[in-house]
């Protein structure tokens, strides 16, 4: 067995600390979930609702890989708690937004000042580039995730499980 260039061993250490930061970033999920008493898929739905703004249920619900009617059920519990408010489209009626009200935002407050935590660590000066690599990898590997999502035989004898 020949050895690893250096790019293939860099490549594997990267490759180990990323997954390491995904798996911590699910426990991170489950814990704040727990916390709030919600279910992983209502935190993940306000997750991407925190990051990304109002969003149309459809997109939310191809966001979270979900069906539109789990989305439905799902949205319907968050609604029930204040945690989310759907808003119509003024310019189709047939679509509407799901955005965090007041009342959700005041919820979440609390956890939303934990993540920052994360960079305790890391000088302030770094963090600008901190923040472009992680910019980068998300962008990276949510482009793999699409690929696979398309790929021959992509849900084929395989369950959906969120």
């Amino acid at each position: 067995m020949g050895r690893m260039s250096p790019r293939s061993h860099a490549l594997d250490d990267a490759t180990i600390a990323l997954r390491e930061l995904i798996l911590a970033g699910e426990r991170y999920r489950i814990a704040v979930a727990a916390h709030l008493d919600l279910t992983v898929n209502e935190s993940r739905a306000i997750s991407y609702l925190l990051a990304r703004g109002p969003m149309g249920q459809t997109e939310l619900s191809a966001a979270l890989g979900l069906t539109t009617s789990s989305t439905t059920t799902l949205l319907d519990r968050l609604e029930q708690r204040e945690m989310v408010r759907r808003v119509p489209d003024p310019d189709d009626r047939r679509r509407s937004y799901v955005e965090l009200p007041e009342s959700g935002v005041r919820r979440i407050r609390e956890v939303r000042n934990w993540m920052p935590h994360a960079f305790d660590a890391i000088d302030a000066g770094d963090l600008p580039v901190v923040a472009a690599w992680l910019s980068t990898i998300a962008a990276s590997l949510q482009a793999v995730t699409a690929e696979i999502d398309e790929s021959p035989g992509s849900g084929t004898g395989r369950r959906k499980r969120h």
